[in-house]
């Protein structure tokens, strides 16, 4: 056990928690808080800016803005694999780092404004492929960072470190700080000064992240090297070495990204067949590779990730259909102040900021009396809450004023309950992963964690196509109210159903 973790008084016979983590946390929470800041900033701004500098409608901005959230997470499968058996997760976090600054500084190039001419909408094609060429770096950026940066973390604890939940709590909250702050500055800068601002400043965010994890590699101690007997000079491909034939696949990749963001329904089937390989790849290596307990332990895992897709589709409405709602419906006038739709998106950064350390003591207190929830348990309680949370949103708009616009309290209210159940999935789901996977696969099955989130965003395109259903300001209070009732009643069921399987699956665990 590694020093800190925990000891058991002799006297009492209870465990006695150290809460101190490890000092390599810092540097990944801050690594991680600047490269969600350049994201968030953009995921902020993305659906405003497709609908009003590209003039698209409501269907085809937030399909698209599902079909780049699908291939977000959809490659850090590649990624998580590709670390885990050659370039160790720390290579990898640098290659996606780079990758990430030059795809949000190519965001920044906006071109000229989409403009209606004779009633047909006409885009400065160069700049709309740049725009297009910017978010295949992202895409591939994000498919080597976000799984391995995670796995370090992982590495900072043994497996039954209580501090694992907890140190993955406050890593989490460093994600949120950044997000917070982005979507406040980015998202201001981005609608009243210019999008390329708002982007512009998501990418030098991107830049201070990636300096931030190079500096203070030292403070990992080893963790997220380079994998025992690979050597990556050594050549495979016409003479390239291993190293540079990942990073010449990286460049092929970001092609990849960049012809297939053009094409939704494409994303749709190979997220579909990806899905299908990775469930049979790992089934198939629990039964023949793996001892009874391992296989209990990995199979249980795939069933959490599955459940979790759920909650991450009903979620990420938040950057579409709920991100419209705020714009179109919401009353955002605080005092003298209007504020901007984007910014909103604040709201729930900001709450786990709050409430992460909360929630990383709760888990250690009720650690300690042998009375924390089963990670099952704490999933179904996510479920729950999102649906609330979209139930809320249907009391606001049952109570919206004579011209339709609905309170801010409610869109609060529904983000508070959103993140409280964020924080029992997300911060422990990646703990799961850690924990729970077979050591050789660690990087691979944080890979389908993330894969996970990518049908969820495509999941989530559905979903809010229902609440957008027309062109431009076709979305009604009666589309919304029906689409968050859909919503909230599917979290709710679905959560109660786990809670009651929730013991029979720890049990497995």
């Amino acid at each position: 056990m590694k020093e800190g973790s925990g000891v058991i008084n002799a006297q009492s016979g209870r465990q006695t928690v150290d809460t101190r983590q490890p000092p390599g946390l810092k540097v990944l929470f801050f690594a991680e808080m600047w490269e969600r800041f350049s994201f968030y900033g953009m995921r902020a701004l993305l659906v405003f800016y497709l609908t009003k500098h590209w003039l698209f409608s409501d269907q085809i901005a937030t399909g698209l803005y599902a079909t780049y959230g699908s291939l977000v997470y959809l490659t850090p499968v590649i990624g998580g694999l590709i670390a885990d058996r050659w370039l160790g997760f720390r290579r990898a976090v640098v290659l996606g780092g780079i990758l990430l600054v030059l795809g949000h500084l190519g965001m920044a190039f906006e071109g000229e404004a989409a403009r209606l001419v004779d009633g047909v909408v006409v885009r400065d094609e160069m700049a709309l492929n740049v725009f297009y060429l910017s978010l295949a770096f992202i895409i591939v950026g994000v498919g080597f960072l976000k799984p391995n940066i995670s796995s370090i973390v992982g590495d900072l604890y043994t497996k039954d470190d209580p501090r694992r939940d907890g140190g993955f709590t406050l890593f989490y909250m460093g994600i949120n700080v950044g997000a917070m702050v982005s979507a406040l500055v980015c998202g201001w800068l981005g609608e009243n000064l210019g999008w390329k601002y708002g982007f512009g400043l998501a990418g030098v965010g991107m830049l201070v992240g990636l300096i931030t994890f190079i500096r203070g590699s030292h403070m990992l101690q080893g963790a997220g090297s380079v994998p025992a007997g690979v050597d990556l000079t050594r050549p495979v491909f016409a003479g390239l070495r291993l190293d540079h034939s990942i990073y010449l696949s990286a460049l092929v990749g970001i092609v990849a990204a960049w012809w297939l963001v053009q094409y939704p329904p494409m994303v749709g089937g190979l997220l579909g067949m990806g899905s299908v390989v990775a469930v049979a790849a790992v089934v198939g290596f629990s039964v023949l590779r793996c001892t009874p307990e391992e296989r209990n332990r990995m199979l249980v895992l795939l069933f959490l990730i599955a459940v979790s897709v759920l909650f991450w589709a009903l979620f990420e409405q938040a950057g579409s259909s709920m991100n419209l709602f705020a714009d179109r419906v919401i009353d955002r006038e605080v005092g003298a102040w209007t504020v901007a739709a984007s910014q909103l998106q604040s709201l729930n950064p900001a709450f786990i900021i709050l409430l992460a350390p909360l929630f990383a003591r709760g888990w250690l207190w009720l650690a300690g009396r042998g009375r924390e929830p089963s990670t099952p348990m704490k999933f179904a309680a996510a479920l729950v809450q999102v649906g609330l949370g979209f139930l809320a949103l249907v009391l606001g708009i049952q109570s919206a004023d004579a011209s339709g616009t609905v309170a801010l309290f409610w869109l609060v209210l529904a983000y508070l309950l959103h993140t409280t159940g964020e924080l029992c999935l997300s911060p422990v789901g990646l703990s799961m992963v850690t924990r729970l996977s077979v050591p050789r696969v660690v990087g691979l099955m944080m890979g389908i964690w993330f894969l996970s989130s990518s049908a969820a965003h495509y999941v989530a395109g559905l979903i809010a196509a229902l609440a957008v259903s027309g062109e431009g300001e076709g979305a009604s209070l009666s589309a919304y109210a029906e689409t968050f009732t859909l919503a909230g009643e599917i979290g709710i069921v679905s959560g109660v159903l786990l809670a009651l399987l929730a013991p029979w699956l720890a049990r497995r665990i």
